[in-house]
């Protein structure tokens, strides 16, 4: 039995050389998830960890490896993994929920947001980064809970991983997976998978598990996404036009995508790319990936909901970060996150002291007319003076790494004066 339409939810985007401008990569994703889930922004440093050591993701403990990378995450407060992100070495990972024709159980393994922080902390390339997930995913499986409230939300992932010369697109079913490597012009994900008959790696036992269930002939040219996907598709209508409309506002732009054109492809809501009601656009991310080893890759978050009303603050790594107080949620000690039984009675309050101005200035921004358009110009010149200081060390490949240490968390100060 086909189950009923699942809850839309996220979009990623990539746009390669010559697609995007300047000879680099540009990523970039939408978190839509439950309107009141709050989604932090967070920096956690490269370290070394002993021998035999465990990790505690969100609902079951694997090993950890000896040393990690530097990652910068948005991600769901109460959880372990993140929706999206990137690491020091500049790969970027964003995940998307996906339902085919094996039936998702109900068994608690690892997340696929878990997955996303995982191919963060372990690989230097996004090639790397998928053989951590599809490894990760061989060993414990994916699966849990992807709602910290009692109602049931599962679903299998798809991940577009990119780096500064390559972008991999890794689908899943179960423990089986496909994946697409992308070498040039534009490429995204939506809720559906879109894998067809160019497969570049995959499960070992990929095509003979769909043989066994009646769902290939071993004959006919072998389609990934045709053949794990429902046989009655028309439930996926919906995230099929997202992705229809997102392709189509990626080559809308093929030539010239720049970070700003690809903050306005997550802006736009006429297409459902940016999402309202209960399921919402909760987080956004942007990354600039140079080719040139020698220049920095720049990574944009909101750390808010809702990007027309919201400010991509750039991130840079470079040693000794701030910490990232004003984007972090509370925590509930023994109790945080939610893997720890029983689940919260009544969900805590983690929004972060962004996320409370920024809620109250929404608010604003809607219902007072002046003063309303007088804050959204206001952000969005400061978005703009950004875009153009990060320009700016593009072009002359000179970072200053004393400002850069606060380059997030001074925006976030910015912003804040903005939402007094």
């Amino acid at each position: 039995m086909v189950p009923s339409p699942p809850p839309r939810s996220c979009d990623t985007f990539v746009a390669l050389p010559p697609a995007a401008a300047g000879g680099r990569v540009v990523f970039g994703k939408n978190s839509d998830r439950p309107s009141d889930e709050v989604q932090e922004v967070v920096h956690f440093p490269a370290a070394a960890h002993p021998p035999g050591a465990a990790l505690e993701c969100t609902y079951i403990t694997i090993e950890q490896v000896e040393k990690t990378c530097a990652v910068v995450l948005s991600r769901p407060a109460w959880l372990w993994g993140a929706e999206m992100g990137a690491n020091e070495h500049g790969v970027c990972i964003g995940n998307e929920a996906v339902w085919g024709r094996e039936e998702v159980g109900d068994e608690e393994a690892l997340l696929g947001m878990d997955l996303v922080r995982l191919g963060l902390e372990r690989a230097d390339t996004a090639e790397k980064a998928l053989t951590v997930i599809v490894d990760l995913l061989e060993k414990y499986g994916q699966g849990g809970n992807c709602m910290e409230s009692h109602m049931a939300f599962t679903y299998y992932n798809s991940f577009l991983i990119a780096d500064r010369k390559e972008a991999w697109v890794l689908e899943t079913s179960g423990k089986y997976w496909a994946a697409e490597k992308v070498e040039g012009g534009v490429r995204n994900i939506s809720n559906q998978l879109s894998i067809t008959t160019k497969i570049d790696r995959e499960h070992p036992d990929l095509r003979e598990y769909a043989k066994s269930k009646g769902w290939w002939d071993g004959e006919k040219e072998f389609d990934f996404a045709a053949t794990y996907s429902y046989v009655n598709t028309a439930r996926m209508t919906t995230s099929r036009g997202r992705y229809c409309e997102g392709y189509k506002l990626l080559n809308k732009h093929k030539g010239s995508i720049t970070s700003e054109i690809m903050m306005e492809i997550l802006r736009d809501k006429e297409s459902g790319i940016n999402m309202e009601g209960g399921f919402m656009t909760t987080g956004s991310m942007v990354s600039v990936l140079p080719q040139q080893p020698n220049l920095p890759c720049i990574h944009f978050f909101t750390g808010t909901p809702d990007p027309a009303r919201s400010v991509f603050k750039p991130f840079i790594f470079v040693p000794n970060v701030t910490q990232l107080l004003k984007t972090s949620s509370p925590t509930f000690g023994q109790d945080d996150p939610v893997k720890k039984q029983p689940r919260f009675q009544t969900k805590p309050d983690r929004r972060h002291e962004l996320y409370k101005k920024h809620e109250r200035a929404a608010v604003v921004m809607e219902t007072t007319e002046g003063k309303g358009k007088e804050m959204l110009k206001e952000i969005q010149k400061l978005e703009k003076q950004k875009i153009n200081e990060m320009e700016s060390i593009l072009q002359n490949g000179c970072l200053d790494t004393g400002p850069a240490v606060n380059l997030f968390s001074q925006c976030v100060e910015e912003e804040l004066k903005i939402y007094s």
